[in-house]
């Protein structure tokens, strides 16, 4: 497994196993199905999870990976989250320490290497129910994050850096800065059922990945197959006006240029992220070994030639 530069946490590997999938956010697994795709994960040499309190019915992406290394002295980066929005109070400083601290319960840890804030922000001024204001994240959010890394109880934080660019651009260049960002990085830049902001705005992945790694700013990767529009199949019922069944319909041309390479979309959506210049890793949202064992083979190939990449872009 390749390691890539990760900031203020050091190396880790250019795949992360991410908590939705074991969590049964995209598609049914089970605990011991869950529990062993962690296990198949860090035996691959993937040495990052990244978990979320929502991730799954009842915390359950953490309760797994808490049942999958109980015991084990294993070398690996946890992450988790806290979502906040100002229409459910404010308080933030005290709420982001109730998360932590539950999620370190759930977790059977003293620490977390990477908390991250799992809510998108608003232009200042505006209104968006769910989301956060800029001047909230930075005056009230940030410092508390600070607080919380002298303590020792994290060992870096960040932000999923999804939504309205203009806010999260604000954030990148502020100071202090986040150490990581999730941002959307899928061949047809696909934010689906992420994008909140309706008209008032337009997504600005690529734009935010490369201010981001300018900045010095990890990228995690996030939706490298689009909540599941560049597979094969939807894993899950949805209705026909569901962003994931409507990208999955404009992604036909993506599953030809798959074939024509003699991969599976999957794979070639995955290669296709770990190729993107900037990115520090890709979070999978597999949910057994069978899916994971895809994405191994896909990282085992390296990035996709020059050719295949703008191929892959001329798409979007």
């Amino acid at each position: 497994m390749e390691l890539r530069d990760f900031g203020r946490l050091g190396r880790i590997s250019a795949l992360t196993l991410g908590g939705g999938g074991i969590g049964g956010v995209w598609g049914s697994t089970d605990r011991a199905e869950a529990v062993a795709t962690v296990h198949a994960a860090l035996d691959a040499g993937i040495t990052m999870l990244d978990l979320a309190p929502s991730y799954g019915t009842d915390f359950e992406s953490e309760r797994a990976v808490a049942d999958a290394l109980r015991g084990s002295a294993r070398e690996v980066r946890i992450t988790s989250k806290v979502q906040l929005q100002d229409d459910e109070g404010r308080d933030f400083a005290a709420r982001i320490r109730r998360s932590l601290r539950d999620s370190l319960t759930r977790l059977g840890r003293d620490h977390l290497d990477l908390f991250l804030l799992h809510t998108q922000f608003r232009r200042a001024g505006t209104t968006l129910s769910g989301t956060i204001a800029p001047a909230d994240y930075q005056d009230e959010i940030v410092p508390e994050f600070e607080r919380l890394r002298a303590e020792g109880l994290i060992g870096a934080w960040g932000i999923t850096a999804v939504g309205d660019p203009g806010p999260l651009l604000d954030a990148f260049r502020a100071t202090p800065a986040p150490d990581a960002a999730q941002i959307v990085v899928n061949a047809l830049d696909q934010s689906g059922d992420l994008w909140m902001h309706g008209d008032t705005a337009r997504p600005g992945n690529d734009a935010l990945r490369a201010a981001a790694a300018a900045a010095g700013i990890a990228v995690i990767a996030i939706r490298a197959v689009a909540g599941g529009s560049l597979t094969s199949a939807l894993d899950r019922t949805v209705p026909p006006t569901h962003p994931a069944a409507v990208d999955f319909a404009r992604a036909e041309p993506f599953r030809e240029l798959a074939a024509e390479l003699g991969e599976s979309p999957a794979s070639l959506a995955h290669r296709y992220a770990l190729s993107v210049p900037g990115v520090a890793t890709v979070v999978l949202g597999v949910k057994n070994r069978a899916e994971l064992s895809e994405c191994l083979k896909a990282e085992s190939q390296g990035p996709l030639s020059p050719a295949d990449l703008a191929a892959v872009r001329a798409l979007a």
